[in-house]
């Protein structure tokens, strides 16, 4: 059989070198002879021993792919050009780009680092929300499927085996589409793909670049792996720092209990950035801000200037002559400040000379020359007197040094706007530091702006790996939960623990509702409330209590 390199299809694609397989055919790089363009043509297979009839629902479903891929527009997705029929087979004529998969990039280096795997999940998740607002469910989302360009570009490929919402369905019978590993456990179960199927895929392809294998372990054997994937059973990332809390919710069982894809795809650019994940976000049910839109958020309109007491350098100087419009203004007044009492408006005004200011009579600056010098006579002298009884008679604490008490702690409280205003607390030179108090510090990585990100994170350890819960609490809350032998027998018994409505100030102190479901079907929910702080760099329970309001 001849090589298809040079082959000219539909009388317009030069064929050049094989650059991949997609689920549906053969991918080569081509010349466009018309517009003098490369492109990425795509054949479809025909395996051998295949009917007639199906062999023709193979090319309606290269159509059907062609069709629905077309619909997007987007940078995070590779565009559909055309479909044309050459000797009888379709061919998907698309963008080229040059790049590598994502699955060639873990094959060299074995994994990736939390927030590099977070920025190409989040290109890959805005590419998604695209396809979803189309009525496109992908179902395929693996590594082989995310293109790396060599500019830093993330694009989704191969749609080939998409659904898209009321189109006509041309899988055949008991036909698997998608890679198993990768599937959704409602997909795995037979169930009909929806957009949450994407967001359970997109979250397995992130914990294989972080943790190295797939969630669902690393059998070989079809079926182990497809009951392992319809019972949801997954094991907990260790390696994903950031990541964690994110992708124990996108690889929730219970397709509504995961976050949306445009959720996802916030949380994910967020971890990226460095920079928290906005409470609730990870819920599914968020509608507040974006991140986008809080950081084009317009800033806090300037504080009101209130009239200010006048202060001089030199208060026995004559003061200085006002002139008839009141204190003048340094440089133009902030845009929206009104106009003040007397002040003339912009502009040309009439000129006119202004009225002498009456001197003041010079016996005012004798008096108070003359009452600052009482003032600091009377200083002098109880300095004298206080010093004549110091050297006289020894104070206790110079008789017993160690008898001195320490000092109070002094309050230093900071004037300025209410929205700034704020109290500082020197500490006594003796107290020492206490062993639960911590702070957020920017060189440690740990911030208590997550601690509400924390503690949902904390309870999706729960209880398939009480080890790794266990290690996120203080002595003091370890102590709380009745020692170790206690806290695994408790969460021996719980079939599935959940915690909603989490909320926290900024302290650290978070509150919210826990689920309890026991493995005898019984259920409760009790509302908590947690004390997070930071140790050694990393955030931790300190205490908890039950019946919080």
């Amino acid at each position: 059989m001849p090589s298809d390199e040079d082959r000219l299809v539909a009388g317009r694609y030069r064929l050049g070198q094989r650059i991949g397989s997609g689920a549906m055919g053969v991918v080569w790089q081509a010349h466009d002879e018309r517009l003098h363009r490369t492109v990425a043509v795509k054949q479809l297979l025909t395996q051998p021993g295949l009917s007639a009839a199906q062999a023709e629902e193979g090319r309606l479903r290269s159509m059907r792919e062609g069709r629905i891929a077309a619909r997007l527009q987007h940078p995070n997705a590779i565009t559909v050009y055309d479909v044309v029929e050459d000797d009888g087979q379709p061919w998907l004529v698309m963008e080229y780009l040059p790049s590598r998969s994502l699955a060639a990039e873990l094959d060299d280096r074995g994994t990736i680092p939390p927030q590099e795997a977070a920025r190409i999940g989040a290109e890959v998740a805005s590419g998604l929300v695209a396809a979803h607002a189309a009525g496109i469910v992908h179902r395929d989302i693996k590594p082989a499927n995310v293109l790396l360009g060599g500019d830093g570009s993330v694009k989704i490929t191969d749609f080939g085996i998409s659904r898209a919402v009321g189109d006509v369905t041309v899988t055949a019978t008991g036909m698997l589409a998608g890679t198993p590993a990768y599937l959704a456990p409602e997909v795995a179960k037979g169930m009909e793909p929806t957009p949450a199927s994407d967001v359970f895929s997109l979250g397995s392809t992130l914990y294989i670049c972080v943790e190295g294998h797939s969630p669902f372990g690393l059998s070989e054997n079809t079926l182990a792996l497809l009951h392992a994937v319809a019972a949801g059973k997954i094991s907990p990332p260790r390696q994903a720092g950031p990541l964690t809390a994110l992708l124990m919710r996108l690889l929730r069982t219970e397709p509504e209990e995961r976050p949306t894809m445009a959720a996802a795809k916030e949380a994910l650019a967020a971890i990226a950035a460095g920079r928290p994940v906005p409470p609730g976000l990870l819920s599914g049910n968020y509608d507040g801000p974006t991140v986008a839109q809080r950081i084009q958020a317009p800033p806090p309109p300037p504080p009101v200037n209130h009239p200010a007491t006048r202060i001089d350098a030199n208060p026995l100087a004559e003061p200085r002559r006002t002139p008839p419009g009141g204190f003048q203004q340094m440089g133009p007044p902030p845009p929206g400040t009104p106009p003040r009492g007397n002040q003339p408006p912009i502009g040309p005004q009439p000129r006119h000379e202004p009225t002498p200011a009456e001197p003041r009579p010079r016996r005012d600056v004798r008096k108070i020359v003359l009452t600052v010098l009482a003032i600091i006579g009377a200083a002098a002298v109880g300095v004298l007197v206080a010093s004549m009884f110091t050297n006289s008679k020894p104070t206790n604490a110079q008789q017993n040094p160690s008898t001195v008490a320490p000092l109070p702690p002094v309050t230093v409280t900071q004037t300025g706007p209410p929205a700034v205003k704020r109290s500082t607390t020197t500490p006594p030179p003796s107290s020492a530091p206490s062993s639960t108090a911590s702070s957020t510090s920017e060189e440690d990585g740990a911030s208590l702006e997550d601690a509400a990100n924390f503690v949902e994170g904390y309870y999706d350890l729960l209880p398939e790996n009480p080890d790794a819960g266990w290690a996120l609490l203080t002595p003091k809350a370890q102590g709380l939960s009745g020692g170790r032998d206690g806290y695994f027998s408790f969460y021996g018994g719980m079939q599935d623990v959940r915690i909603t409505d989490t909320s926290q100030d900024d302290n650290g102190n978070v509150r919210g509702t826990v689920r309890f479901k026991k493995k005898d079907g019984s259920e409760s929910r009790e509302s908590y409330s947690f004390v997070v702080v930071v140790q050694n760099g990393k955030l931790m329970i300190d205490s908890f209590k039950s019946g919080a309001a």
